[in-house]
């Protein structure tokens, strides 16, 4: 302690200063409070080198075939195999980070190629092994092909890996309307439940492609989920906490009980800002994967025409609360065009209706067909 004395060129407080300095650049360079938290306290994220993707259609060689049925040696009802084990859980088909095509050079006929085994309509089941989980991809669209190619060429592998059952739904908006990204997801959830008893729904935006094949698109048995958290948009960071845009997933349960997406929101913004105050209103909360495993890529676009920012989105947020109830699922209204089942994805062409605040005339008209909703004794939407 001889050497520490008060003056300012004292051993001591020249260390005090130089440690003070070291602290103050540690603290700035590392984000502030936030940072210099998780560099101290010990966190279990997972942590991946996405410095080094691996191609997105690995492993899918390793697939499997479906075991041959035994022979039917008499008359009567042909011979069943021994049931399917459960697939793996993980997958040990997965390879974490993979690279990202934002734009797919080739055709829809080439990607079914590289895809041999999804089944008309966008669907697939695991050949040898029984999917745990039942997945519906809905994905609202109109006019973006070079986006839709590009997903499909990525997803489509990509969910192969994950072993679990999945069908591809595109839902078309008909016509020149104001987009409505929000109705367009209801039709969407509505018609894949008429198909069948999907488990899981995916909201998916055509223009995001997922970066990392242990975000499993699977759903929370209870809470809504939100999967896109890290966007290289945002610099792969949630941009608010509140934040339900891009890619989320629900069980059925959990859609219906938060009335689904609004119906009033016409043009860009705010439709996810709705849902997230739904989920909170219905009881619910938003869970997340970790930051290391949610990252997405966006396909970069110029805004859409019939897309612009929708003046009103402010405005209908604050009536959330009073009219979540009563504007969703159960308040919707639809035609049905058409339903074809492409080969790599289930096509929904449909009316939707026009925009209430557009001057008529600058709307195409609509033919009028089959009509996919009606109303029970309680108000709530049937088909």
């Amino acid at each position: 302690m001889a050497g520490c004395g008060r003056s300012l060129d004292s051993p001591c407080t020249l260390a005090l200063l130089v440690g003070f300095q070291f602290a103050f650049v540690l603290y700035f360079s590392l984000g502030g409070f936030k940072g210099l938290v998780s560099v101290l306290v010990h966190t279990t994220e997972p942590e991946f080198d996405y410095s080094r993707p691996h191609d997105v259609y690995t492993n899918l060689s390793h697939l499997g075939v479906p075991p041959p049925p035994p022979r039917n040696s008499g008359t009567g009802p042909p011979a069943t195999g021994p049931p399917l084990k459960d697939c793996q859980i993980p997958s040990p088909l997965l390879v974490g980070p993979v690279s990202v095509h934002l734009s797919s050079p080739l055709s829809l006929e080439e990607i079914r190629q590289r895809n041999p085994l999804v089944l008309p309509g966008g669907r697939y089941r695991p050949p040898d092994c029984e999917p745990r989980h039942h997945t519906a991809i809905v994905v609202p669209y109109r006019n973006r092909q070079t986006h839709l190619r590009a997903l499909l060429y990525h997803l489509h592998p990509f969910l192969q890996r994950q072993q679990i059952h999945y069908s591809i739904y595109i839902v078309q908006q008909w016509g020149n309307s104001t987009f409505n990204r929000a109705k367009l997801l209801n039709v969407g959830v509505r018609e894949a439940l008429r198909d069948e008893d999907w488990s899981c729904i995916f909201l998916h935006d055509v223009d995001l492609l997922p970066e990392n094949d242990h975000n499993t698109y699977t759903c929370h048995k209870q809470f809504p989920t939100h999967l896109s958290v890290a966007m290289d948009k945002f610099r792969y960071r949630l941009p608010y906490p509140q934040y339900f845009g891009g890619v989320s997933a629900v069980t059925p349960d959990q859609y219906m009980k938060m009335n689904g997406f609004p119906n009033q929101y016409w043009g860009w913004g705010g439709e996810d800002d709705d849902i997230a105050a739904r989920v909170r209103l219905s009881g619910m909360k938003i869970v997340r994967p970790p930051v290391a495993i949610g990252h997405y890529k966006m396909i970069k676009h110029k805004g859409d025409r019939g897309n612009e920012q929708n003046p009103r989105r402010f405005d209908l947020l604050k009536r959330t609360r009073l009219n979540w109830r009563s504007d969703g699922l159960n308040s919707l209204t639809y035609e049905l065009l058409s339903k074809e089942l492409q080969p790599l994805y289930t096509n929904l062409t449909v009316n939707i209706g026009e925009d209430p605040h557009v001057p008529q005339g600058k709307a195409m008209s609509y033919p009028r067909r089959r009509s996919r909703q009606t109303k029970n004794e309680h108000g709530t939407a049937n088909i």
